[in-house]
Order: C-alpha cells, then structure tokens, then sequence
C-alpha cells in the first residue's frame, strides 16, 4: 500500500512568524495601543491587546472586533510564514503570540456573546496551535 502523501498535522512543521521590532518597541515605550495599531495594523499583537483593554471595560462587542482582525491578520502572517492551514505555532516563539492571543480574544468574546460553534472552533484551532497557550495565555 503506497504512503499517504497529504501531510497530517503531526508531520506539518512548526510555523515560527518574524519579529515586530518597531510593534515591541513602542509597546515598551508605553505607547497607546491605539496608536501602534494605526503605525502597524498588520500586527496581530497589536490588535489582541487592543481587544483586551476593551475587554477589561467590559466593551464585548468591541473587544470582539479587535480580536477578529487581529486574527484575520494572524492567518495573513502565518499563511507569508509558510503555514498550511494545521501545524504547530508554538507559544514559546514570542513573535507568535499575538496570533495566539487573538485566537483567545477571540474565543472568548465569541462565547460572551453566545455565537454558535465559534467559540468551539476557535478553542480546536488554538489547542492544534499549541496546546499550551490558552493556559499561558489565561496565567497573564
């Protein structure tokens, strides 16, 4: 019987994404999140944390916008970085974390406003990603 051809998910390579230098830098300068989304709004990072400040004020809705371009902009960066739709992302690499942070974000505004199966989908996504983010991600 010849060999599958099609890769699986545990023969897919991990996907690591590049570095956001200019993003991490005007994070740690203390810069609105606001303003690094409007210079980088590529950046998924900046886009889930900019979904959990609106989060914290209880703004659902708004909360869920963010995550959802931010995993929008996720997905861009992963499919550049080579990935095929299944394969490990894995936490440890911090330039993926804003990915990552956007599935949480997203999964969990999605489950605060009762939208079927997303928040299900969304938990698969991000437990095939790495199954240790969403608990490193909870830790804070």
């Amino acid at each position: 019987m010849p060999d599958n051809l099609l890769p699986t998910p545990s023969t897919n390579p991990e996907t690591l994404l590049p570095a956001e230098p200019e993003v991490d830098a005007l994070l740690r300068s203390n810069a609105p999140v606001s303003s690094v989304v409007v210079s980088h709004p590529s950046s998924s990072l900046a886009w889930a944390l900019l979904a959990d400040e609106a989060w914290e004020r209880g703004a659902t809705l708004e909360s869920y916008a963010y995550a959802r371009v931010g995993y929008h902009r996720g997905l861009d960066a992963l499919r550049k970085a080579g990935w095929r739709g299944a394969g490990p992302v894995p936490w440890s690499h911090e330039p993926n974390r804003g990915v990552l942070r956007s599935l949480f974000a997203l999964r969990r505004a999605a489950e605060a406003i009762d939208e079927p199966g997303e928040p299900e989908r969304l938990t698969q996504f991000l437990d095939g990603a790495d199954p240790a983010a969403a608990a490193a991600i909870a830790r804070g």
